[in-house]
């Protein structure tokens, strides 16, 4: 288990363990001897592995089946867009999935491979698809503006790459990236 744990940052599922040869009566010995912490109904961790902030990430997406990817409010906050700090997880997932849980937001849809960026265990969106997420939900424009203006700053974004990707957007998730442009530094 260490080495599946080791690429998820300490996570494995109870599917996961299964599949690697524990029995469920092998996964409740585990447990009930301390070599594993039930984190949740069939998540478990390492219990010397060492704390993250982005352990929350990781445990989410185990929790999606490695379907949902960290989007809108926050991988604006991953990212260091804006100063949204986002009370719950939001995570885009596929059409069709039923699952549920009241620390997530969910937001269905198909996403392309180079709109996520993988990281240790999870992923998020690009700070482009990121952008668009965000201007098609009720994020406030002020905070669009900020977001935008910190990835122009920091060069995660082109005023050309971000004018072209409004043209694939819904009217009023465009409109909202067009102000935000339009009010950033000239100089970003």
């Amino acid at each position: 288990m260490h080495a599946i744990a080791f690429q998820q940052a300490g996570y494995f599922t109870a599917a996961q363990a299964l599949e690697a040869g524990y029995s469920y009566q092998a996964q409740r010995y585990h447990v009930d001897a301390g070599n594993w912490v039930r984190v949740d109904r069939g998540l478990f961790r390492l219990p010397e592995w060492p704390s993250d902030p982005d352990d929350i990430f990781v445990r989410w997406t185990l929790w999606s089946a490695g379907r949902g990817v960290v989007s809108h409010d926050s991988a604006l906050a991953i990212h260091g867009l804006s100063d949204i700090d986002p009370a719950k997880v939001h995570l885009t997932v596929p059409p069709g999935m039923r699952a549920s849980d009241s620390l997530v937001v969910l937001h269905v849809a198909d996403l392309r491979e180079d709109e996520r960026e993988q990281r240790r265990g999870w992923a998020v969106t690009t700070p482009l698809r990121t952008l668009a997420d965000a201007a098609a939900t009720d994020v406030s424009q002020e905070q669009i503006d900020r977001a935008i203006d910190d990835a122009l700053r920091r060069g995660l974004l082109t005023r050309r790459r971000l004018l072209r990707a409004t043209a694939d957007l819904p009217p009023h998730a465009a409109l909202r990236l067009e102000r935000a442009l339009a009010k950033a530094d000239p100089d970003a």
